[in-house]
């Protein structure tokens, strides 16, 4: 029997998928993730602790 080309051998068809995933890229966009600045999500993320603390602090201090 002869192997069909661009087939898994679960019978997916490797082409089709790739052009499938391109189309959707079209359609969504990029990647998220290469669209994200690391550097300023952590900047986000420590800013957002301190918010968090000192408002806790603010709170424990209003409770005495």
């Amino acid at each position: 029997m002869k192997k069909q080309t661009n087939k898994t051998t679960s019978g997916t068809n490797a082409e089709q998928v790739k052009q499938q995933n391109a189309a959707a890229n079209k359609q969504y966009g990029t990647e998220f993730a290469s669209e994200t600045n690391a550097a300023e999500v952590k900047r986000q993320n420590q800013q957002a602790e301190a918010n968090k603390k000192n408002a806790s602090q603010q709170n424990n201090q209003q409770n005495r």
